[in-house]
């Protein structure tokens, strides 16, 4: 007969517990042996440690333990496959930790000689005393503890359960979170130890899964901020570890928030009470706002007994054994308890732990026959806990196996639905798969919740219609300015066009198409064309526009410095200026461009930048966010180099509106471009203030910002170009010798010493040097007209002094020089008010001095006396004579101005007397 000893320290009753129980109490006892008997029949005793008292916490799952209990150790004796029966012996711990530990050393000292213990209920009682098992040799089988806490093996190496921890149901919602492909969480636990662990694991399992955890919150009692926080952080997928109690108020502050319904999953334990939230709720929403708010939720629990129907260790399924469990309840009139199906397998385990050590106890016999076998404590309890890790049968909570001493049993996922839980999926932790039940769960939307809101990112672009109807106005703009090419070439050789400088105007106009150009790029963004070439793409429209203003308005303002070198000059001094001259000029400005970019360029160039805002609400109605961005070409010192080029720009501008102003007087319509550079300094000026104000208050919307730029620059291009060019042509269609007319110009120069203005007659400038001859018969035909205008007023003059003969002799003497004066014209400036001028200071001031030195005695003669007196005759016809020839003599050949008397000799005449040509004037017929 096998023998093995006690399975406790010798002398147990001489000295106190093993550690690490300091107590002072000596339990008072002697030796107690324990044998391992093989006879058929024999009683094996089991210590069972619950809380049997009613008056205890959780003495509700004690009392539906026990039928489960007895129930197993019947169809035990029943399947007689076993040479022992189990006996046990219950011990009340009634939850309380001094209670329950003098419970444990009653049970070891007076009890009977117990080879294993089952049970364990409390969390607090049952870590205790699993932490005292190692000195005693003795291993704990457990049906009901679940807390994480006694997972530890280090601590608590003899200590095994039937019921998975909650720990457990980890690794079970990582697989549930990676079949809906939900990478990102959030976790909300109540503030006790026992969910505080399970928190710490889960965090763990989403780390090795690659599962974010946005955001980790924990409450004591009132979660709402903790909930707010969740949803402030954009979580959608919320795992919670709380109890009943709290579980309303969470879902009470989740209604509040709106954090349910298809947007939010929550997954929380499900070892609730049924009905929990009639019963736990302790808030101010009804029962209706808390079902609309649970709606939908998972629950995460083990499952209490196998859904599969397949017979068991038992021989019998698990609804078969669920049957006989019922009508023992019936029977002692006890509820049920959902660790039942755990306990009922437990036995199990005790009794083919029990038969597996006498197995391998027998065998050493036989290997020591010659000798006298005995067995320590230690060697015994060594080969439980190695028959125990080796355990693995199919029972009716499912396949009973241990790792580490941790069940590895069923998961199974409940959802909330109208109502109630139900059954969706269940988790086999020993094989690690998830299997969920065909269209049983019912999301809230159409698909399964994001786990986070999904923010898609969307370019603000320029829309397509808009940047083809700009760029259609723009291709306009652009063939207007090939049109005035055409026209510029062609009528180059042309005075008006050849006056206002062909080159420039090809200038003007090549800067009015680069500007159009530009358009084109301002228009592109990165939805037509990818990063790097976008980096390009800045700098290369911001050289272009620079180029095509300074080009357009430099050759345009180096025309009207050419007229303001020229008629600044009051002296008449010829003064020759090259198109050469004024091509580098418009280089310098090109240049100092060139520099400008350059420098830009290397020192901090143009980057791609990306400016994106806040998130709006998708206007299909997706569950998604759109956050807008838009692209920018920014740089570090934006600032400063964008204030260079406009203090280059104002400048250039500036020195626009000095010549346009200095030449304003200048009265050729080709040469002087003045007044029309004003209007477009003035335009351009305000178009492009009003134009880079709103493009900075709208550069987040850059439909209206492209279209602001777009019109400022076709507007300031085609004014410009209209401006200089639409003149030109209307004069070249309806009088093409208009521009050579006007001959006479003027030029009005302020001088700093001088206190009236001097008025002179231009007659030459390097441009009008082939009109000249044109000129000078158009200032004939003036003159001629004045010349018979001045012989009428002379006839009149005449016939007022017939009535006084005594002033035959002063007519005699004076008048034919004077009237010689009269007819000589030497100076056409002044025009008609010049030659009043003459007459009139001739008239009064020559004649009256005459008049008065007149003897009075003929002045007192009656006018009848000497009317037809031969002497007032010969003074009428010595007075008309004149006047007769020299309106009749042209018709045979024509009078120079300058003969002024027909008496005069003929060595006076224009045929003996050469005249510079400038100041001689033609008289052909009056």
């Amino acid at each position: 007969m096998l023998k093995a000893y006690a399975a406790f320290p010798p002398g147990c009753c001489n000295r106190p517990p093993p550690s690490p129980f300091p107590l002072l109490l000596h339990i008072q006892c002697s030796l107690l042996r324990a044998r391992w008997f093989t006879r058929d029949g024999e009683n094996l005793p089991i210590m069972v440690l619950m809380p049997m008292n009613e008056s205890a916490l959780m003495s509700s799952i004690s009392q539906g333990i026990e039928p489960a209990v007895q129930l197993a150790i019947q169809h035990i004796r029943e399947s007689r496959k076993y040479s022992f029966s189990l006996i046990t012996k219950i011990y009340d711990t009634e939850c309380d930790n001094a209670k329950g530990l003098r419970a444990f050393f009653d049970a070891i000292c007076y009890g009977p000689k117990h080879l294993m213990i089952f049970g364990g209920v409390c969390p607090s009682v049952t870590s205790i005393i699993a932490e005292s098992l190692e000195g005693w040799n003795l291993v704990q089988l457990s049906f009901a503890a679940t807390t994480p806490v006694l997972a530890d093996k280090k601590k608590y190496p003899n200590f095994f359960r039937t019921v998975p921890s909650d720990n457990a149901v980890n690794p079970a919602v990582v697989k549930f979170l990676n079949y809906y492909n939900w990478s990102r969480v959030g976790t909300l636990t109540q503030d006790v130890q026992r969910f505080s662990e399970v928190r710490n694991d889960l965090t763990n399992e989403l780390e090795k899964a690659d599962i974010q955890i946005a955001d980790t919150e924990s409450f004591s009692n009132d979660p709402c901020v903790n909930v707010k926080k969740l949803k402030d952080n954009d979580v959608r997928i919320i795992i919670g570890q709380f109890d009943e109690n709290l579980a309303s108020k969470v879902f009470c502050c989740a209604y509040n928030l709106n954090m349910f319904g298809s947007k939010y999953q929550w997954i929380i334990p499900g070892w609730y009470q049924g009905n929990w939230w009639e019963q736990a709720n302790t808030t101010n929403c009804t029962t209706k706002k808390l079902l609309t708010a649970m709606e939908g939720y998972i629950s995460v629990d083990f499952e209490p007994l196998s859904a599969r129907q397949i017979k068991g260790i038992s021989g019998r399924t698990p609804k078969e054994y669920e049957r006989e469990y019922s009508r023992e309840l019936q029977q002692k009139g006890v509820e049920a308890s959902k660790f039942h199906g755990f306990a009922y397998d437990g036995i199990w385990v005790i009794a083919k732990t029990l038969t597996r050590v006498m197995e391998l106890l027998r065998i050493k016999q036989r290997q020591n026959t010659y000798h006298n076998f005995t067995v320590d404590d230690r060697e015994v309890g060594k080969m439980v806990l190695d028959v125990m890790n080796e355990t693995n049968f199919y029972g009716v909570t499912g396949q009973v196996m241990f790792r580490n001493g941790e069940r590895m049993g069923t998961i199974k996922f409940n959802q909330f639905q109208e109502g109630q839980e139900v059954k969706v999926g269940e988790y086999n932790a020993i094989a690690d798969v998830l299997d969920l039940i065909n269209n049983s769960i019912r999301f809230q939307g159409v698909e399964p919740p994001k786990d986070r809101t999904f923010v898609r990112l969307q370019r603000r672009h320029i829309n397509v219609p808009l940047y083809s109807i700009l760029s259609t106005i723009t291709i306009l703009g652009m063939l207007m300015a090939g049109a005035f090419l055409f026209f510029n070439i062609k009528n180059r050789n042309h005075r008006l066009i050849k006056m206002s400088s062909p080159y420039m105007n090809n200038l003007i106009i090549l800067g009015g198409m680069l500007s159009y150009a530009s358009i084109f790029l301002f228009g592109l963004d990165g939805g037509f064309v990818s990063d790097n070439e976008f980096e390009t793409l800045c700098t290369v429209r911001t050289w272009i526009l620079i180029v095509g203003y300074t080009t357009a308005f430099g050759a345009m303002f180096a025309k009207t410095w050419r007229v303001h070198a020229i008629f600044k000059n009051v002296k008449m001094k010829k003064k020759i200026i090259k198109d050469q001259k004024l091509l580098i000029i418009v280089g310098g400005m090109l240049l100092i461009d060139l520099c400008i970019l350059i420098c830009w360029q290397i020192v901090d160039p143009l980057k791609r930048t990306v400016e994106e805002y806040s998130l709006e609400a998708d206007p299909q109605g997706r569950d998604i966010a759109i956050r807008p961005f838009l692209e920018h070409c920014e740089n570090t010192h934006m600032t400063i180099w964008l204030g260079i080029v406009y203090a280059y720009k104002g400048l250039l501008m500036l020195f626009g509106c000095f010549l346009a102003w200095e030449t304003r007087n200048v009265s050729i319509p080709a040469l002087n471009d003045s007044k029309y550079i004003g209007m477009s300094v003035y335009n351009v000026g305000i178009m492009c203030i009003i134009g880079a104000a709103v493009s900075f208050l709208t550069r987040d919307q850059p439909n209206v910002q492209f279209c602001i730029v777009a019109l400022v620059i076709i507007f300031c291009s085609t004014i410009t170009l209209c401006l200089v060019f639409v003149p030109k042509l209307i004069t070249m269609r309806t009088n093409p010798d208009a521009a050579t007319q006007n001959r006479r110009l003027k030029f009005t120069q302020n001088q700093k010493k001088e206190d009236s203005k001097t008025s002179t007659s231009v007659t030459s400038v390097n441009q009008a040097n082939t009109s000249r001859l044109d000129g000078l018969q158009t200032d004939n035909h003036r003159l001629r007209m004045r010349i018979t205008e001045l012989d009428k007023e002379l006839e009149e003059v005449t016939m007022q002094l017939q009535d006084t003969p005594e002033k035959t002799p002063y007519i005699k003497q004076n008048h034919y020089p004077d009237a010689n004066n009269i007819l000589s014209i030497r100076n056409f400036t002044d025009g008609k008010d010049g030659e009043k001028s003459i007459l009139k200071n001739h008239l009064e001031q020559k004649p009256q001095a005459q008049w008065g030195s007149m003897d009075p005695s003929r002045i007192n003669r009656g006018p009848l006396e000497d009317i037809n007196s031969p002497e007032h005759i010969q003074r009428r016809l010595s007075l008309q004579l004149p006047i007769l020839h020299h309106a009749y003599l042209p018709s045979i050949g024509g009078v120079d101005a300058s003969c002024t008397s027909p008496s005069g000799s003929p060595g006076s005449s224009p045929r003996h007397r050469h005249m510079p040509p400038s100041y001689r004037v033609m008289v052909s017929g009056l």
